[in-house]
């Protein structure tokens, strides 16, 4: 058997059920369904930082950007 859940909800909480029940869902169903999409969307994103981060970053071009930069606005201070 499934457990019960009890939200409290505000102005802008009763407006989204009202958007997503307008066709005829459930309250419980579509708070069933948003449920679910947020954990999609929670483990979507974990996975895309977690394959980020698994990403060469190739190498170093020498460069030092901020040296650059610093050099720029010394010449603007003249």
């Amino acid at each position: 058997m499934a457990d019960t859940v009890t939200i409290r909800t505000d102005p802008e909480t009763e407006r989204a059920l009202d958007v997503l029940t307008s066709d005829g869902d459930s309250r419980s169903a579509v708070i069933r369904q948003a449920v679910l999409e947020a954990a999609r969307r929670k483990e979507r994103a974990a996975a895309m930082r977690r394959a980020a981060l698994r990403m060469p970053l190739g190498e170093p071009d020498g460069i030092d950007v901020g040296a650059e930069i610093s050099r720029d606005r010394e010449g603007e201070n003249r």
